[in-house]
């Protein structure tokens, strides 16, 4: 892939990704392959050639490629009713609230689509109930975030990033929200006033490279916004359901947030499916009309979300992340051990990790597009940093053969 050009008319792959790119825009930076089918922990591209899904639709696919038991449940729901709106109510709503709100151990779900459109969720509830619970002044209410967050793509969302290729030309940007440094105990401390409604992290940082903070910085961040009346929030759209060995990566910390954000494996990799899941306190603040969405909880989307929920309270998943999940890191630090490794660092939890390579060795695309040649699929971010997130049913075999490529790569 990275040698001379390869004529479109001869090359069927070159030959879509040229229309691709003669059509739609250039938002993404994908790596040179098209993918026909997948199963489980593998794609096949529209040449014949497989691949180990090493990336697993940034946590989207935590069940894998066709999972059947989410194929089944969407296909009978397709049979039934996709979509009634929220203008009348539909016979798996209930149930898929009351089951989310209870692997939560929370109260009340407001169901929305994508990450994104949880995450502004969330900010308008944390607004809103800042000032009908909390008494803000009007258009006072303030919320803290963290620096190098990674919470989508929206104007307000990208008005608190500081990831310059993700904000600039965007603005003006929403004002009300202030950032400190991840894992900053004291700078959170000194960010709380009167009028700050929120504090919203990742507890760990996905698209910054698998950031995890330091020990105990949850549980600092759970009782400062405790003792100054500000709500907890944890984006747990890629941390969330089962990737990092637990249901929710703040467990980790034994911390329960105020409101959990979700989204990607809620839908299984099926449907998009998100969700803020919170006490009535909170998300009993609205009112009818203030606040909806066409296609949240619509009941393909409910169907699938339900499979999810049955799957998770197993808790098979988690312990498998768990599990391979140490298999991973322990492989990945032999990587980084000794001078003149390529690894200069490796982060994460479970089956979650980002891996810094010497950029000596290369950037983290070019790294990604010689694992590509050895039929591993992985993803970039900042620099020369890797990440590294399967699917959780992903074998230990498979695991190890993608980890002798990286190696490989690492090597040659």
């Amino acid at each position: 892939m990275n040698g001379e050009p390869v004529s479109t008319t001869e090359n069927p792959t070159a030959q879509v990704i040229a229309s691709a790119d003669a059509h739609s825009a250039h938002n993404y930076h994908p790596l040179p392959v098209v993918v026909a089918t997948a199963e489980g922990a593998w794609m096949t591209d529209i040449e014949g050639r497989r691949y180990l899904d090493m990336l697993a639709g940034y946590s989207a696919l935590n069940f894998g490629h066709g999972n059947r038991r989410l194929i089944d449940a969407a296909k009978a729901q397709l049979d039934r009713v996709t979509l009634t709106s929220r203008a009348f109510h539909h016979d798996r709503f209930a149930e898929f609230c009351t089951r989310l709100a209870a692997l939560c151990g929370m109260e009340m779900v407001l169901p929305m689509n994508t990450g994104a459109e949880a995450v502004e969720t969330a900010v308008k509830t944390a607004r809103k109930w800042g000032y009908r619970v909390k008494g803000v002044p009007d258009n006072m209410a303030k919320i803290v975030v963290a620096a190098d967050n990674f919470h989508g793509r929206t104007t307000t969302i990208v008005s608190f990033s500081t990831d310059a290729e993700a904000r600039a030309d965007f603005g003006p940007y929403t004002p009300g929200f202030e950032i400190v440094p991840y894992g900053d105990a004291t700078a959170m401390r000194n960010a709380l006033t009167e009028n700050t409604v929120a504090v919203l992290i990742e507890p760990i940082q996905g698209e910054a490279g698998v950031l995890v903070p330091p020990a105990g910085y949850l549980r600092t961040v759970r009782e400062l916004t405790r003792e100054r009346n500000v709500l907890f929030i944890a984006d747990e759209i890629q941390s969330g359901l089962g990737r990092t060995g637990r249901t929710f990566a703040c467990e980790h910390e034994g911390v329960v947030p105020d409101m959990y954000v979700l989204g990607k494996a809620l839908g299984g990799g099926v449907v998009p499916v998100s969700a803020v899941v919170s006490s009535e306190a909170v998300l009993g603040v609205f009112r009818p009309g203030e606040h909806g969405s066409t296609f949240g909880g619509n009941p393909l989307a409910c169907a699938v979300a339900l499979e999810v929920i049955d799957m998770l309270e197993t808790g098979e998943y988690q312990q498998r992340a768990a599990e391979l999940g140490d298999h991973l890191h322990h492989e990945l630090r032999l990587l980084a051990g000794g001078p003149g490794s390529a690894v200069r660092e490796v982060r994460g939890r479970g089956l979650w990790a980002g891996v810094d390579i010497d950029p000596s060795r290369g950037t983290g695309r070019e790294i990604s597009e010689r694992l590509m040649d050895k039929g591993v699929l992985v993803k970039d971010t900042h620099g020369s940093t890797i990440r590294i997130a399967p699917p959780l049913i992903i074998s230990k075999e498979d695991l190890d053969w993608g980890l002798d490529r990286l190696r490989e790569v690492l090597t040659d």
